[in-house]
């Protein structure tokens, strides 16, 4: 493969280099800018194949693969960048424009749009791509599965299911401190929903049963879990959700 390198090394930056590198037989060359230093020169030591470069220009010019793995806010370093026209550029900057990465990086490169999520750590996380690219798809199946949309809207679209995982986390510690109110110590509550959870994570996998048949298979007619559902989860949460959603969908659509 390709020498991949990463302007802003944090968490996603991390977990891509681990899942490219980590028990891998002929892990890809791997330049690091030095933004985001610790996390930079904790991987460059960790894996003889990756080295931290002294600028992001370096990095840029070494890269086959540029990966701009900033901040949104923080995307006005980018200026000054130059990135030849015969590299690829992957942005998982969420809620940048190619026409704006364009004007900030002068080049004529091929831009793809990408979502990649911690798990791509282990290597099973499905990364949404836009527009579909060979060489960026090449990239993530090797840290779980590409999966291309068809326009701009479908890519921001998933960029705003992406927001909801800590939602969910936020959920089942809600959970767990009602448990708590109840006379449950902590511990055990945590330890019980985490095994629940895990079970219905594994069920996910299974991808002959749509979500819509996995929650009905999970409830009978008039019993707990359907009280549940529809006294909580009723028309006004569902409508509220949407309403977080489209509000979200909007910014990504007319960034600032």
């Amino acid at each position: 493969m390709e020498r991949i390198g990463f302007i802003g090394v944090g968490e996603i930056s991390k977990a891509m280099v681990e899942g490219l590198c980590d028990g891998v037989e002929s892990p890809p060359a791997i330049d690091l800018s030095p933004r985001g230093a610790a996390t930079a020169a904790e991987l460059a030591a960790k894996y003889p194949d990756a080295v931290v470069r002294a600028s992001n220009q370096e990095v840029a010019d070494h890269a086959d693969v540029v990966v701009l793995a900033l901040r949104r806010a923080d995307r006005g370093a980018l200026a000054g960048l130059r990135v030849g026209a015969d590299k690829t550029v992957v942005n998982v900057i969420p809620g940048v424009p190619h026409d704006e990465l364009r004007e900030l990086l002068d080049t004529e490169a091929d831009l793809v749009s990408a979502i990649p999520l911690p798990t791509v750590r282990e290597r099973r996380s499905v990364t949404v791509t836009y527009p579909a690219h060979p060489v960026a798809d090449a990239l993530f199946d090797r840290l779980g599965g590409a999966q291309p949309v068809a326009d701009l809207t479908a890519y921001n679209v998933c960029s705003s299911l992406s927001s909801t995982i800590s939602t969910h986390y936020a959920y089942l510690a809600a959970l767990t401190d009602w448990a708590a109110r109840h006379g449950v110590p902590t511990e055990a509550a945590d330890r019980y929903l985490r095994s629940l959870y895990q079970n219905v994570g594994r069920s996910l996998g299974d991808e002959t049963r749509t979500l819509h048949r996995l929650a009905a298979e999970h409830e009978t007619p008039g019993g707990s879990n359907e009280r549940v559902r529809t006294t909580w989860f009723d028309e006004a949460n569902t409508e509220a959700l949407g309403t977080a959603l489209d509000g979200l969908l909007a910014d990504l659509e007319k960034p600032e």
